[in-house]
Order: structure tokens, then sequence, then C-alpha cells
């Protein structure tokens, strides 16, 4: 999925915002230095968040902005929605709301369940773990199998969710005893060995 440049922005001055001393404002134009952001793009992303309900802002010299609530209690999902809406839009619709029809009938489900995905990462990882430095843990249906499937089929994970109507693990069979497999037959070959190096020709 892309990210764009607009949610990561607003990610990362959520992020900075976190790590600023309670009760102290952070003006834009060092939350801008800081993440290397465009300060008039910023401006534009805080003001979302401060019409979201994330942000506050103080004009002023002793301005600036700070973060309504605790960084522990504000996901990431609230801060991608609050500047782009709803996650894992179809051209600005709900996968619910797009018809498939056809041999593509089934991909409304697979853009359902890349959503469902999203969210159990975005919604499970606050700005105080980013802060921190903590991941997201793999606590996830996906990441269950994920682990399952092995390395190969890493990256069909988000399609194998429990709403599209798949096994949970999709590992493959176990192989049969060695005692009853069927043993190699190792032919020989009729040419005879060479050895050393060719004689050198006249």
């Amino acid at each position: 999925m892309r990210i764009s440049a607009k949610a990561d922005y607003a990610v990362r001055a959520a992020v900075h915002l976190a790590t600023a001393k309670e009760g102290r404002p952070t003006k834009g134009d060092a939350i801008a230095t800081a993440q290397a952001i465009p300060l008039k793009f910023l401006e534009n992303i805080l003001a979302d968040l401060r019409h979201a309900d994330l942000v506050r802002s103080q004009r002023g010299s002793e301005g600036g902005y700070w973060l309504i609530g605790e960084a522990s209690d504000i996901s990431l999902a609230d801060v991608i929605r609050a500047v782009e809406g709803p996650m894992a839009s179809i051209r600005g619709r709900r996968p619910e709301h797009v018809p498939y029809e056809g041999a593509a009938e089934a991909l409304q489900q697979v853009w359902i369940a890349v959503r469902a995905n999203l969210r159990a990462v975005l919604e499970a990882t606050t700005l105080a773990d980013v802060a921190a430095g903590h991941a997201a843990r793999a606590r996830t249906r996906t990441g269950r199998r994920v682990r399952c499937l092995g390395e190969r089929r890493r990256a069909r994970g988000a399609a194998l969710d429990r709403g599209v109507g798949r096994p949970a693990c999709r590992a493959g069979r176990p192989r049969p005893p060695r005692s009853t497999r069927t043993p190699r037959r190792h032919v020989r070959s009729s040419a005879p060995r060479r050895s050393g190096w060719p004689a050198s020709t006249p």
C-alpha cells in the first residue's frame, strides 16, 4: 500500500509533539526543521489535526502546538484518518460500496481484508510507542499467519484474513516418514572417469 507524503508528515509531526515537554507548546518551524517538512505543508497538516481534535494551538511568542490528551491514547490510525480520511479507500469510496462482478467478484473481500490488517497494525500502535522506539507487536492475525506461511509467501499475508473465508494457516503438508519414501536410484555413468590433465598434442 502507498503511504502518501501527507500521511507520513502528519505522523512524524504528531510523534515529535509526543516527545515535547508537558505544558510547553512547540513552534511549527521547530517541527518543520526537526522533521524536514516544508513549513507551509506542515501548517496545513497541523490545521487538519486541530480540526480532528488531536492538536491544539496558541498564537504569540509563547504559543505553538501541543497534543490533546496523552500520546499513549492517540493511535497512528487516528492521525492518518485526520489528514486523509478512511484507510484503504478505493477511489475515495469504502470497499463495501464498490461493486465487483464476474471474475473479480471476490476482490471486494480482499480489499476489506487489507483494510482490516492495516487497522490491526495502525490502531494498535500509538504515538507513544513510536516515540519510545517500540515497533508494533506481532499480535495481529496477519502476523500469526505470515509466520506460518514462511518467507516465500510473506507478501501474500494481507489477503489471508479470516474474513476472506480462507483457512487460518496454509502450512505445507508434513513430509512422510523416511521409511515410507520412495528411494532414489543412483545411475552410474558407463563412461570411464578421467584423471589428471589431458596429454598435450604435438
